[in-house]
C-alpha cells in the first residue's frame, strides 16, 4: 500500500455520503456533481474547512435557495461523525444525536432526521383522507402560511396535492353572440314575430336577449429559472387544474420559450408535470423575460384574442435580458390584451420594491402585481382578479 493513497481513505466515500444527503434535501446532486466535487478537492488544501466548504459550494449548489440549506448540513455532516456514519451506510438507525442541533431550515433538519420504515398501505383510506389528516389542528394554519421556497421535502409534497384542489373562476366578458333573457337590453325581433303569428298579431310579452357571458380566455407564461424553480413547479400543478375547463394557453420560459400546451392537454397532473420536465430543456438557468415575449408575438400572436385574452405573467421580475427588449415587446402585449397580471413571489418579502431592472420595466407595464408565493394567496388569486378586472372594464 502506497503512503496517503486516496482509495483507502474515508474521503470519497464521505463526499458520496454528503451529496445524497443534499438530494434528500431537495437539491438537484448527481453523480456528476459528486465526481466534480471530488475533483475540485482534489486541487485544494484539504487543512482549511473554509476552503473545502467553498469548493464543495461551487460544485454542488447551482441555486440561491439552496445556500442556507448547504451550510446548515455542511455544518451537520462535518461536525458529527456520527450523522456521517450514518449517511454513509444509508441505513440511518435509531441512535439519536446527544446535544441537541443548532436551528436549521427545515429542509435541512428533514435531511437529518431518521427517515422511518415505509408502512403497508391501507386499501380502505384513500389518499385525500391522509393529505386531509396531515393537514390538522395548527399544521393546517402553519402550512397555509408556509412560503413555497422555505418547505420541506415532504411539506412540499404535500403542498403540491393541496395546490390541486384550489379553484380559479375566471372573470367573464360579453360575448358577440346573444341568448334569451328575460333581463336582455335587446328584442329578440324574430321571437316576437312567432309569437304574433301564433296569436293572430298580438303578443302579451317582449322576447329579448342579451350578450351570453364567456370566461376570458388565458395566456400564462411561467418562468422556469433557478430562483423559480419552486414555485413554477407548484403554479403548474395549480393552473393544470384550476383551468382543466377553460380556454388557456400556458408557456414556460427561462432562456427561451418552452410550448407546454400538449402537456397540459393531458389531464393527468403528475403525466403532465412529466411531460413538461422533459420539454423544457433550461429550466433552472437565467430569464429572458423579452426574448419569449418576442416568440410570442412572432410566432404566436393569435393565441391573444384582440382586447380579451387576460395575460398571467408569474416571475420574479430577475430579468438578465436586454431591458429595452423588454420595455417594446410589454408594450405591445399589453396593447393586445385585456390585462396583463404580475404574479409575483418577491411579494412575500414586506415592504418589497421593484428594484431589478427587470422588474421595474414590468411594474411600469403590468395592470397589476399580486402574491402567489402561499396557499392563502393563490386561494384568493380568484377574488382579486374578478375585482381587478371590474375596474379594468
Amino acid at each position: 500500500m502506497v503512503l496517503g493513497d486516496a482509495r483507502t481513505g474515508k474521503l470519497a466515500q464521505n463526499i458520496v455520503g454528503f451529496g445524497r444527503m443534499l438530494r434528500r434535501a431537495g437539491l438537484p446532486v448527481d453523480s456528476a456533481r459528486i465526481s466534480l466535487a471530488q475533483q475540485a478537492l482534489g486541487l485544494i488544501d484539504l487543512v482549511r474547512k473554509s476552503d473545502v466548504q467553498a469548493a464543495l459550494y461551487a460544485t454542488l449548489v447551482s441555486r440561491e435557495q439552496d445556500q442556507q440549506v448547504f451550510a446548515d448540513l455542511f455544518e451537520a455532516y462535518f461536525k458529527n461523525p456520527e450523522i456521517a456514519k450514518q449517511l454513509l451506510a444509508q441505513l440511518l438507525p435509531q441512535a439519536k444525536a446527544e446535544n441537541k442541533p443548532p436551528a436549521r431550515t427545515a429542509r435541512a433538519q428533514e435531511a437529518l432526521q431518521t427517515p422511518k420504515p415505509p408502512k403497508p398501505p391501507d386499501p380502505t383510506k384513500e389518499e385525500k383522507v391522509e393529505l386531509d389528516a396531515a393537514m390538522s389542528a395548527s399544521n393546517r394554519a402553519t402550512l397555509r402560511h408556509a412560503d413555497f421556497n422555505q418547505l420541506s421535502a415532504s411539506e412540499f409534497k404535500l403542498i403540491e396535492q393541496l395546490v390541486r384542489e384550489i379553484p380559479l373562476q375566471l372573470p367573464t366578458i360579453g360575448a358577440r353572440r346573444r341568448q334569451l333573457a328575460g333581463q336582455g337590453d335587446q328584442l329578440h325581433w324574430r321571437g316576437l314575430m312567432q309569437l304574433a303569428a301564433k296569436h293572430d298579431g298580438d303578443f302579451l310579452t317582449l322576447p329579448k336577449r342579451k350578450r351570453r357571458q364567456v370566461e376570458l380566455p388565458i395566456l400564462v407564461l411561467i418562468d422556469i429559472s433557478g430562483s423559480m424553480e419552486r414555485y413554477a413547479r407548484l403554479m403548474l400543478a395549480f393552473l393544470h387544474q384550476a383551468t382543466l375547463h377553460q380556454q388557456r394557453h400556458i408557456f414556460a420560459f427561462g432562456t427561451e420559450l418552452t410550448d407546454l400546451n400538449s402537456a397540459f392537454a393531458e389531464r393527468d397532473t403528475d403525466l403532465m408535470l412529466q411531460m413538461a420536465n422533459s420539454s423544457i430543456a433550461d429550466f433552472g438557468g437565467g430569464t429572458q423575460l423579452g426574448t419569449a415575449l418576442q416568440q410570442i408575438r412572432e410566432k404566436h400572436r393569435n393565441l391573444i384574442v384582440g382586447n380579451r385574452t387576460l395575460v398571467l405573467l408569474v416571475t420574479d421580475g430577475l430579468d438578465t435580458g436586454d431591458h429595452d427588449k423588454l420595455a417594446f415587446e410589454l408594450d405591445w402585449l399589453t396593447r393586445q390584451s385585456r390585462a396583463t397580471i404580475w404574479l409575483n413571489p418577491l411579494l412575500r418579502y414586506d415592504g418589497y420594491q421593484p428594484l431589478a431592472g427587470g422588474a421595474q420595466v414590468l411594474d411600469q407595464h403590468v395592470d397589476e402585481m399580486l402574491a402567489i408565493h402561499n396557499l392563502v394567496h393563490l386561494s384568493t388569486l380568484a377574488s382579486l382578479l374578478a375585482k381587478l378586472m371590474k375596474k379594468i372594464r
